[in-house]
């Protein structure tokens, strides 16, 4: 088995080159999907972020309130390592359990937003970070997902730099120019990793 680290900044692209990963054959463990599961309503993640932040980060069905979560954390540092507290071993636990399911010959690629952040590089067999400039990132967040400038900074801003994602790559993707030039690249990083599989 090959584990992978996958990460890049908000707007990078990481999303289409996991998708594209999976195509191929690679086993995808989502932080972010498990990041959503964790916290569902009737959960221990759920009840654990009620108790640290209120009954008012919740819907009127009993949900919890993304945006409304996310506008404190994200203005708040300590809020935020609150919420990580909560959510990470979590979702640590079940990434593990999915690891586990895949097959001894299988490559993992565990799609990790703050892989960087949470200094979890050492984790993995490989790191392939998938790189962007700023200025992409930022117009790719105001134009593509309809963030304010102000929204798509702060976002930003509470990552990692771009110079630290790249210091812990072992194999970087560029993303910064249109999708089509994408495609070739990941297809090339799929080959490195069965190369790489195949004397684990």
């Amino acid at each position: 088995m090959l584990t992978v680290g996958l990460t890049g900044g908000i707007g990078a692209g990481k999303s289409e080159v996991a998708r594209l990963l999976s195509s191929y054959g690679a086993v995808l463990v989502d932080s972010d999907r498990i990041a959503r599961e964790v916290v569902e309503p009737g959960t221990e993640g759920l009840r654990a972020v009620v108790a640290e932040f209120g009954p008012e980060i919740l819907t009127p069905e009993g949900g919890l309130d993304r945006p409304g979560l996310g506008a404190i954390v994200f203005a708040d540092e300590e809020r935020r390592r609150a919420l990580n507290a909560i959510v990470h071993p979590l979702v640590g636990r079940r990434a593990a359990e999915l690891q586990g399911a895949a097959g001894p010959d299988a490559i993992v690629v565990h799609d990790v937003p703050l892989l960087t952040e949470n200094g979890l590089a050492r984790l993995y067999d490989l790191v392939v970070v998938v790189d962007a400039r700023p200025a992409t990132q930022l117009d790719r967040l105001v134009r593509l997902r309809g963030m304010t400038e102000a929204e798509a900074r702060s976002r930003m801003a509470a990552q990692a730099t771009r110079e630290q994602r790249l210091a812990i790559a072992d194999l970087v993707i560029d993303n910064d120019g249109p999708l089509e030039s994408l495609e070739p690249q990941v297809r090339a990083v799929w080959d490195t990793l069965r190369e790489r599989a195949a004397h684990c």
